[in-house]
């Protein structure tokens, strides 16, 4: 199974850390952007079910061919727990914020003999944290209660799962979009992207309106 762990794209709900410089509803429209970019690379991507695991309602940023499911309350980890606890066999589970992301960055995860040697795989995050995530036994308790702040949560995630015993490979290291620095870069890094896209057309926007209160 792939899982899609994500928010509705509502201003003023998601990617706040976008604002400023965006505001909530530029926010909003980047974060729709990167869920759809996201939904693309998932529906790409040799999987038998394809879950979104929603905090909101779905809307027409939605392709078909995925399921939805609705997202646990609480922290990060409990959220996470809840998803993998959807899951009867092995799973991986990707964030809505690397829309850079292909399917050859998850296909190690997803190949046949995936799970020959290994437990799981974690696919870090630049800032420290981690974008996917799979479980060939998806237990809660492998991810409830690993802490915060987000700089040590990939770190945190492996200890737990080495502890436990699980044999822990790496998937390639993203950069998620959290800052307007961090929506730039990967802009840059993906500029086929419906992000690249969005991005850009609010950049030209801003420099529009910067241009027009120069001139008055």
């Amino acid at each position: 199974m792939l899982l899609v762990i994500a928010k509705e794209p509502l201003p003023g709900r998601v990617k706040t850390r976008l604002t400023p410089p965006y505001t909530p509803q530029e926010a909003a429209l980047l974060a729709e952007a990167m869920l759809a970019d996201t939904l693309a690379m998932v529906l790409a991507a040799p999987a038998r079910r394809r879950v979104l695991v929603l905090e909101g309602e779905p809307g027409p940023w939605l392709p078909p061919g995925i399921d939805v499911v609705p997202q646990g309350q609480g922290r990060l980890d409990e959220r996470l727990a809840a998803a993998f606890a959807l899951c009867t066999g092995p799973a991986v589970l990707i964030a809505m914020d690397t829309p850079q992301a292909t399917p050859a960055d998850l296909a190690p995860a997803l190949a046949d003999d995936a799970w020959h040697d290994c437990g799981a795989w974690i696919g870090p995050a630049l800032d420290g944290g981690f974008w996917a995530l799979g479980l060939a036994d998806p237990d809660p308790a492998l991810v409830h209660g690993v802490p915060v702040p987000e700089s040590e949560v990939c770190a945190q995630q492996r200890r737990r799962l080495t502890a436990a015993g699980v044999t822990v490979r790496d998937l390639p290291m993203l950069r998620d979009v959290d800052t307007a620095a961090d929506a730039h870069a990967v802009a840059t890094s993906a500029p086929h992207t419906r992000f690249a896209t969005a991005v850009t057309q609010l950049t030209r926007a801003a420099e529009g309106d910067e241009h027009r209160r120069h001139r008055g």
